[in-house]
Parts: C-alpha cells; sequence; structure tokens
C-alpha cells in the first residue's frame, strides 16, 4: 500500500505547535494527510498565566497540565492529528538556571536527542518535515535545540527507504507584525513588540537589537499556506493553552475576521528538497502528489 502523505512537525514546548502551524496542521488534517506533532519538552518552566492557577502546587505539575493543554489543542485543531513526545524538561529561557538542570533539553546529548526524533521519524515516515530556524525563531534554547535536532534527523535519513524528501523552517509571518500589533493594540492589548512606556533608551535598544536578531535569523518565505477555513480552529486550540496564553493577551485578543484579514496564512523557508525547488509555493506537499 502506498505511503500515505506525512507531515511531521517539531516544536519545543506544548503551544509552540498551535502558535506556529495551528492552521497547517487542521488544514492538512482535514484534507486527509497523516499530521504528527512530535514536543521535545514538557514545558515545565513556562509561566501560569491565570492568577488563581498560579500556586507553587500548579507549577510542581506544570508539565503534567501543559500535556493536557497540548492533547486538548490538538483535538480542537483535529481529533486525527497524533502526538509523540520526546520526554526532555524544559530549559527555560536562555542564560537562567534552569539551563544547567539535569535531564533539560540544553543539557541533552545532541546525538541522543536526534536519535529520539529519529524513531520517530522512522516511525511515521514523513514526506515532509517542519522546524525552526537556527535561532529557534526567537532564541530559546528548547527551540534552537529543536531547530538542531530536526535537521539532523532529516541528514540522517539520507539514503534510506521512506527519507523525507522537503525540510521546512516556520517563518513567523514578521512581514505582517506591524499590522498585527497595531489591531492588537486598537482590541486593547499592547504587545513586547511595541515596547512600553516605562522603557529606558537602553531597554528599547535592546529590544529593537532582538528583533532585529529575529529578523536576520529569518529565511525568505518560499511558502504559504492559506489557512483562511482552519482560523476557527485554531484559535479554539489556542484557548485550550490556559495557563500560557492569556485570554486578554496579544494572541486571543485578535477575532476571527482580524486574523483571515491580517493572517489568513502561515509561512515557511524551504531549506532542503529531494525533489527540486520551487521558488514560490502554496502546499507543503508541492511536487509530491501524484
Amino acid at each position: 500500500m502506498a505511503t500515505p502523505l506525512t507531515l511531521l512537525l517539531v516544536h519545543a514546548h506544548p503551544d509552540d505547535e498551535t502558535i506556529g502551524t495551528g492552521g497547517v496542521m487542521a488544514r492538512y488534517a482535514a484534507q486527509g494527510a497523516r499530521v504528527v506533532c512530535a514536543t521535545c519538552t514538557g514545558g515545565e518552566q513556562g509561566e501560569i498565566v491565570v492568577k488563581d492557577m498560579d500556586t507553587p502546587e500548579n507549577h510542581a505539575k506544570l508539565g503534567e497540565i501543559r500535556a493536557d493543554e497540548l492533547k486538548r489543542a490538538l483535538a480542537a485543531l483535529h481529533p486525527a492529528i497524533e502526538s509523540r513526545r520526546l520526554g526532555y524538561i524544559d530549559s527555560g529561557m536562555m542564560g537562567t538556571p534552569e539551563n544547567d538542570l539535569p535531564g533539560t533539553f540544553w543539557q541533552a546529548s545532541l546525538d541522543e536527542a536526534t536519535q529520539r526524533l529519529l524513531e520517530i521519524v522512522r516511525e511515521v515516515k514523513p514526506q515532509v518535515i517542519v522546524g525552526y530556524n537556527d535561532f529557534g525563531g526567537y532564541g530559546h534554547p528548547d527551540h534552537i535545540r529543536a531547530a538542531l535536532i530536526a535537521k539532523a534527523a532529516f541528514e540522517a535519513t539520507a539514503g534510506e527507504p521512506d527519507a523525507p524528501l522537503k525540510l521546512y523552517e516556520t517563518a513567523g509571518g514578521s512581514r505582517r507584525r506591524e499590522e498585527v500589533q497595531k489591531r492588537a493594540e486598537e482590541r486593547g492589548v499592547k504587545s513586547w513588540w511595541s515596547g512600553t512606556d516605562e522603557e529606558t533608551a537602553e531597554q528599547k535598544a535592546e529590544r529593537e537589537a532582538f528583533m532585529q536578531k529575529m529578523a536576520d535569523a529569518q529565511g525568505p518565505v518560499t511558502t504559504t499556506i492559506d489557512i483562511a477555513q482552519w482560523i476557527p480552529n485554531k484559535i479554539a486550540a489556542l484557548r485550550e493553552h490556559v495557563t500560557q496564553l492569556p485570554a486578554d493577551g496579544f494572541f486571543l485578543a485578535l477575532t476571527q475576521d482580524d486574523w483571515r484579514e491580517l493572517m489568513p496564512g502561515e509561512e515557511f523557508t524551504l531549506k532542503v528538497s529531494r525533489t527540486g525547488v520551487r521558488l514560490r509555493e502554496d502546499d507543503l506537499f508541492a511536487g509530491l502528489r501524484h
């Protein structure tokens, strides 16, 4: 029997899958492709943005809470989406003490982590793998590691039967960030990207330098996937990540109409293709359909 079209997405923490690729996952699952989400860590070091839930007891079991949030979010995107977990502990933000804890993704052997992902790749046999850029999108150590092992696993399969054929990086939609920020502010939410009235000139310079580093790390947008039809699924999935995404925060401040107007597509950079390169695509499986 022919191998079904299969998409494997490699994400760092629960909620990353929905923020970055929720529309794509919902779309392809609805269209009959096999969609598998590999989550590298449990997100144990995340914040709890709901005041009543922000307790020591919940922080102690945050990995369990976020695992349940991930399960519900994937179901909201599409019930057929499959979940795999690499089993590492969240490393926290760069330069924090959590980076040095045993069992964290940042401290793990890169070869061992790649092997864990390779087991998933060889099990599900994706034609397409989606990961992050070399900066992990925004410099988080777990995102950087996730990017590294996605690339390493792709490269390690060269010459194998049923090897993946295309490797993508998420491209983040930064071209429309100013429009999105403005709309969110109209909805009463000011994002980190806009800064604050209290920030110093030094803090502003640091923020702008960081944003430039993010922009420099992002590759050219080669592939834009129309997700307008699946925006309700994406918003529903965002709402399931209760501990991480405040109901009155940036992502959920936008209405369905806002999303359709400002972010009707999810964008990617095609990094490697074993089937030939097309300069502009509207399908992650472009060149693979028969």
